[in-house]
């Protein structure tokens, strides 16, 4: 590894923000990853992406692009491709796993086809969807493209399949819509750093049946418990089913893989897999880092030695 001297006289484009959905989120995580950056010496452009942006980059020539965008264009391959043709090295994953891995239902078929348990699941379009529920309740809808728990909703035994949310004209997730088998059981997830598992978090949503939008980015919303509080075999099958997802996917750097532990059946569901996860100041990523002994500035420093075209 080259010596942090080497490294902090380096040009960072931190790039964050974008037009997706999870635009707050992303500039959230960028600017909590410029301030560590800047007061440790480095250079840094922040840079909040939009259409300009390419000739931004190809002026800025930054050594390296730091992507914490969030959702559509800069999660889901698209930035990656445009870095790609500029020949500056970034972090996270390529082209294709990004792709693979924001899209939740062929994520889901390529990691159960290798034997990774799986939560029954329907792909709809929202447009066609009418008052006949497409899975007995409970089941859970999602965009099949969405982060941050935006537009997802929760259809429990006795309501109605809601028709005024997914089709009103406010919309913005995208028509492909995942429909999942809701368990209640306990969630947990287990990051990837390299090719090293890290701990498992139990996650603990106050007020909600899911960890929702609020419970995420609000810190009185949701609890984390770091080691989970689950059998040791259930969190060593955890920590072995990411990295399972992390490479079938094809994933480089880091990733996260999310799941749901059925307390009544004692089974684990993979839900999805996140290769940009957040790095906001109530972000999962960062806490199960620093307990494996990555600081903040550490897990940054790590992810710029580990950026590379090609990916």
């Amino acid at each position: 590894m080259r010596s942090k001297t080497v490294i902090r006289s380096k040009h960072i484009a931190v790039l964050m923000g974008g037009t997706s959905s999870e635009r707050s989120v992303s500039l959230s995580s960028g600017q909590a990853c410029s301030s560590v950056l800047e007061n440790k010496g480095f250079k840094v452009s922040k840079v909040d992406f939009d259409r300009s942006s390419m000739d931004i980059l190809s002026n800025l020539k930054p050594d390296v692009a730091l992507n914490v965008l969030h959702g559509g264009f800069g999660e889901g391959g698209g930035i990656q491709g445009i870095l790609e043709c500029l020949e500056i090295p970034y972090t996270h994953s390529g082209i294709l796993a990004s792709a693979l891995s924001m899209d939740k239902f062929r994520s889901k078929k390529i990691v159960g086809a290798l034997g990774v348990p799986v939560c029954p699941s329907i792909l709809v379009d929202r447009l066609s969807m009418d008052e006949n529920h497409v899975m007995t309740p409970p089941y859970i809808i999602k965009p099949v493209n969405g982060g941050s728990s935006l537009g997802i909703v929760l259809v429990k035994e006795g309501e109605s399949v809601p028709l005024d949310f997914l089709q009103s004209s406010d919309w913005c997730y995208g028509n492909q819509l995942l429909v999942e088998k809701y368990i209640d059981g306990v969630e947990l997830t287990c990051g990837i750093i390299g090719d090293k598992p890290l701990d498992v978090i139990e996650i603990v949503a106050k007020n909600s049946n899911f960890y929702n939008y609020d419970a995420k980015y609000s810190l009185a919303k949701s609890e984390h418990i770091l080691p989970a509080n689950i059998p040791p075999d259930i969190y060593e099958e955890i920590q072995k089913l990411s990295s399972l997802a992390h490479k079938s996917i094809g994933c480089c750097g880091i990733s996260r893989s999310d799941f749901i532990f059925d307390n009544v059946s004692q089974k684990i569901f993979w839900l999805e897999i996140n290769t940009q996860p957040g790095m906001t100041p109530t972000s999962l990523f960062p806490e199960m880092a620093s307990y494996a002994g990555y600081c903040f500035e550490d897990l940054l420093s790590w992810m710029l030695e580990d950026a590379s075209c090609m990916r």
